[in-house]
């Protein structure tokens, strides 16, 4: 499958959308970054993700790992690639630059990680992962551990991963057993294990650094009794007490080794203070949300590239206003059910960049930013976070798909690779936190939990944009049935706690279709009178009349959830 970097629309987003320019000049604590600079990088990272990544993405599916005397070999060609991708320097754009980095801000390794991700997601989640885990030791570590692990992580010669999830309890990690016992030198012995530990097993660099949660003795029960811990796969070239017991039978991402992991009394190391393993892994965990968000917005673009391809080329049946008399067949996008497909995949992909986009803007504001903006930054990127993570990847699954749909019977069969895109795909819904789990944060916790603080930020926001956009009055529309709402569902919550899980799902694709709306109707103002800009202000108008009134059935929904699921009977689901 081959695969062009969309640089047209990145340059739109970063130049004049959301003005990266004026952006990187308000940032006090990050290398100066110039936009010939980041578009330089961006450039380079298109042509490796075409020429090096691309190519291998449908046979390392077709491959995948093997698992073989305890050990995982990826497929072929993966290694050449990450070799090639260490001596690039990819690893180190956006780390400390006292641990070798090159200290550009968060904004830049999102642009690297979409480019990567289309070229080949299961190849780019061994980054990806690394990428995760400096972001939280650079957060949490002190000196000593800062200078042991993130000179070679930053380098790419060793990889990361992070260990939540036991045979026993999945997202719920407050139920997890893993011990970690202390030692007379110090550090501490790590005894239990983990599963779907993605890219914790591989043959790709020479270590491998696992952040394990795990439980000091008598520390307090679910999790605030969790520690967070460094587990080397080797330390100083001998093998630590790090065992992949197996790798996972996946219904994608055959190319990246999903793996239970024992831990037999391996060295590990403390991050962070005891007892707060889940805040500081939130650093990372919360990374890996928007990485998952991106990933989606890799597939997608993935899709659309694809189909259109394929819709322009391929002739079927008489379009209702042929374009071209006398053909025996048209090109089946001059069919109207194609470019409704088509542009669903262009509204949520271009939709779910653009929203990416902001976010990583307020990302760089909480990292870099002048301290009087960073708390109003963080709130927003805190209520944000599940939107992007949740929204986007059930929107991009939905694109996917229609990409397959496109192709008709040619999709199903995996000679034109977009049947892998869904498997691929398909997972983003699940990892890093559900879509129901985030949807219980962003009502639970981002909007109810704090007294809609975080919505009223992002309001004065929806606002400004409806007082510049010719969508103004939907938008104004929206932003007053969307706090009528938050305020009858935070009532009904505190007389009844239960209705906060029957209405979560439906709350965040309701305000994941809102805040889309905000970032296309912002696009459209800058959209140009070129193609490029008539495309663009098309597709927003596609978006406003096609699939916005999904909102409404969203909002609906939830009005009238009842007691429909709370007091349904569970021995009504047999249908013996």
């Amino acid at each position: 499958m081959e695969y062009r970097a969309p640089l047209r629309d990145m340059q739109f987003l970063i130049r004049e959308v959301f003005d990266f320019e004026t952006h990187y000049g308000g940032l006090e604590d990050s290398t100066p970054t110039d936009l010939d600079l980041v578009e330089a990088i961006i450039a380079e990272t298109a042509r490796f993700a075409e020429v090096e990544l691309a190519p291998l993405y449908q046979s390392g599916d077709a491959e995948g790992c093997r698992f073989v005397d305890g050990q995982v070999i990826a497929p072929t060609g993966f290694k050449e690639a990450f070799q090639q991708y260490v001596e690039g320097g990819w690893g180190a754009t956006t780390g400390d630059p006292d641990y070798g980095g090159q200290g550009l801000p968060h904004s830049v390794g999102l642009f690297i990680e979409e480019i990567l991700t289309s070229g080949n997601l299961s190849w780019t989640m061994y980054a990806s992962l690394s990428r995760a885990a400096v972001n939280t030791l650079q957060a949490h570590g002190d000196a000593e551990l800062k200078s042991r692990f993130l000179p070679k992580l930053l380098t790419g010669e060793w990889t990361g991963t992070m260990c939540l999830t036991e045979p026993h309890c999945g997202s719920d990690v407050g139920l997890l057993t893993t011990k970690a016992e202390p030692t007379a030198g110090g550090d501490y012995s790590i005894l239990g294990t983990k599963i779907f530990i993605s890219s914790g097993q591989h043959d790709l660099s020479d270590n491998i650094i696992h952040l394990v949660l795990a439980r000091l003795p008598d520390a307090p029960s679910g999790t605030k009794g969790i520690s967070l811990f460094i587990v080397p796969r080797e330390i100083d070239g001998e093998r630590n007490g790090v065992v992949c017991g197996a790798i996972e039978s996946k219904m994608g991402l055959h190319g990246n080794a999903t793996c239970m992991l024992h831990f037999e009394n391996a060295k590990g190391f403390l991050l962070g203070p005891e007892n707060q393993g889940m805040r500081c892994m939130f650093t990372m965990m919360n990374t890996a949300r928007i990485m998952v968000g991106v990933q989606a917005v890799g597939l997608m673009e993935l899709g659309f590239q694809s189909s259109l391809g394929y819709a322009e080329e391929r002739r079927q049946m008489r379009a209702m206003n042929p374009r071209e008399p006398g053909r025996a067949a048209d090109p089946i996008i001059e069919h109207a059910d194609v470019r409704r497909m088509l542009l669903t995949q262009k509204a949520f992909l271009e939709g779910g960049r653009a929203l990416s986009y902001y976010v990583v803007q307020l990302a760089d504001n909480v990292a870099f930013g002048s301290s009087d903006g960073q708390e109003a930054a963080n709130r927003l990127l805190d209520f944000l976070t599940p939107i992007v993570k949740g929204f986007v990847t059930e929107v991009g699954y939905e694109a996917v798909n229609e990409a397959v749909q496109v192709y008709g019977g040619h999709g199903y069969v995996s000679d034109n690779g977009v049947e892998q895109l869904v498997r691929d795909a398909r997972i983003a819904r699940i990892y890093e936190g559900t879509t129901q789990i985030q949807a219980l944060d962003l009502l639970g916790r981002k909007t109810l939990g704090d007294g809609g603080r975080a919505l009223a930020d992002f309001m004065a926001v929806l606002l400004e944009e409806a007082a510049v956009s010719t969508h103004g009055d939907t938008l104004r529309h929206l932003a007053q049935e969307w706090e009528d709402l938050t305020r009858i569902l935070g009532a009904d919550a505190m007389r009844d706690q239960a209705i906060v899980g029957s209405a979560a799902f439906d709350y965040l694709m309701y305000s994941g279709y809102v805040v889309m709306a905000v970032v296309w109707s912002r696009m459209a103002r800058f959209a140009g009178n070129d193609d490029f800009g008539v495309g663009k202000r098309q597709t927003c108008q596609f978006f406003y009349d096609r699939l916005l009134p999904r909102a409404e059935g969203h909002r609906r929904a939830i009005e009238n959830r009842g007691d429909s699921i709370d007091s349904f009977e569970l021995a009504g689901f047999s249908h013996h």
